[in-house]
C-alpha cells in the first residue's frame, strides 16, 4: 500500500512538473498577429524573386519593429490589394498593411491608425503626352482596383471625361501602358519611382491635392485595443528617428 501512494505521489509530481513547463513554454510564446498585404508595392511591400520569396519592404520593415516592441510575432499574407479589408472583417488576416490611405469609406468598416507616412500621386504617361490632369479628357486611364489612386480617378473623371481601367496588380498598369492600351495610369510617386528610372520613354506629373488626403495608415477590425497599441509604437518611432531611418532606406534622401 504504501508502495502504490509513493508511485502516486511520484507520478502527480511529474505531472505537476510537466504541466509548469507547459505553461511556462505558453506564456514564453509570442502572440501572432497576421498581416494582410498585396505584395506588389515596391518599396512599401515586394518580393525581390532574384534573392528569396520573402516579402520585403517599408511597411514589413515597420511591423516587424512595432511587433518586437508590443511582443508580437508577425505572419504576412498575401493578396490581391482589393480583398484586403473583406479578408480582414473576415478574420483572415487580423490587420492590414498596405501603403492603404483612411478614406471615409474604408473607416466605415475599419479602423486606423495615425497617418505613418504621406506620398504623392502621380499621373505617368508616354512621351510626356499628359502635361496637366485636364490633358486627361478622353483618355482611357488605368488604376489598381481599390485602391485610393482608383478614387483620385473617379474625382478626376467629375470634372474631365475619361475612361477608367482597373488591374489587380501595379506592374499590369505599366504592361498597359508600355503596351499602348490605357493612355496614363494613375501611380504613388514611391511606388513609381523605380519604374520611371528604368523607362526613360515616361513622364509623370503630380496631382494637386489637399494634405489630409494623402497618407498611409495600418488598418484594424474596429473596436480593435491594437489600434492604440501601435499608435504608441508609430508615435516612438517619429520621435526617436526610427521612421526616418526607414523612410531614408526605403525612399532615400527625397523625401
Amino acid at each position: 500500500m504504501k508502495k502504490l501512494l509513493s508511485i502516486l505521489l511520484a507520478s502527480l509530481l511529474v505531472v505537476g512538473i510537466l504541466g509548469a513547463c507547459s505553461k511556462q513554454e505558453t506564456s514564453d510564446k509570442k502572440k501572432v498577429l497576421v498581416m494582410g498585404t498585396s505584395a506588389d508595392y515596391k518599396p512599401y511591400e515586394y518580393i525581390d524573386s532574384a534573392k528569396s520569396d520573402e516579402i520585403i519592404g517599408f511597411d514589413v520593415d515597420i511591423a516587424k519593429y512595432i511587433a518586437k516592441e508590443l511582443g508580437y510575432e508577425i505572419k504576412i499574407k498575401d493578396m490581391d490589394f482589393t480583398g484586403l479589408l473583406a479578408a480582414m472583417e473576415a478574420k483572415k488576416v487580423d490587420f492590414v498593411m498596405a501603403g492603404m490611405t483612411p478614406t471615409a469609406e474604408r473607416k466605415k468598416n475599419a479602423d486606423f491608425t495615425d497617418i505613418y507616412f504621406t506620398a504623392k500621386n502621380l499621373v505617368i504617361s508616354k512621351d510626356g503626352a499628359v502635361q496637366k490632369v485636364e490633358d486627361l479628357k478622353g483618355k482611357t486611364v488605368g488604376v489598381q482596383t481599390g485602391s485610393i489612386q482608383e478614387g483620385k480617378a473617379k474625382d478626376i473623371q467629375k470634372a474631365t471625361e475619361i475612361k477608367i481601367t482597373d488591374r489587380n496588380r501595379i506592374p499590369e498598369l505599366f504592361e498597359e501602358l508600355k503596351a499602348g492600351r490605357v493612355d496614363a495610369i494613375i501611380i504613388e510617386d514611391t511606388v513609381a519611382k523605380g519604374y520611371l528610372a528604368k523607362m526613360s520613354e515616361l513622364k509623370s506629373i503630380e496631382i494637386p491635392e489637399a494634405a489630409d488626403e494623402a497618407g498611409s495608415a495600418i488598418a484594424f477590425p474596429k473596436g480593435s485595443k491594437q489600434t492604440e497599441e501601435f499608435n504608441k509604437v508609430i508615435k516612438k518611432m517619429q520621435d526617436n528617428g526610427e521612421m526616418e531611418k526607414l523612410i531614408k532606406k526605403w525612399f532615400g534622401d527625397e523625401q
